[in-house]
């Protein structure tokens, strides 16, 4: 009689040990997604948020600085009372 048929003692311990590791790889494979690599897919979030945050400085600090460029001009207009008679060349007002 060829092995495979011989009794197993326990055999239907097997079996639960198995479908309970099968369950343990479908949990977590919801879980982590089906890649093997998921630990490496798990190191991009990090990435993605400081890239999140680092475009939300920039934009910030350009906003800003058109801002403070703005509030120059502005500036400037009052201190020279509106006497702006022609176009400005180089950034320098006639006066």
């Amino acid at each position: 009689m060829p092995e495979a048929f011989h009794y197993t003692p326990n055999a239907e311990q097997y079996v639960l040990q198995a479908d309970a590791l099968r369950r343990r790889q479908l949990r977590a494979a919801i879980l982590y997604g089906s890649s093997r690599y998921w630990r490496r897919r798990q190191a991009v979030w990090p990435a993605v948020v400081g890239g999140i945050i680092l475009i939300a400085l920039i934009c910030g600090g350009i906003a800003v600085h058109a801002a403070f460029e703005k509030q120059q001009q502005i500036n400037e207009e009052r201190r020279d009372g509106g006497r702006q008679t022609g176009p400005v060349f180089g950034g320098q007002a006639e006066r």
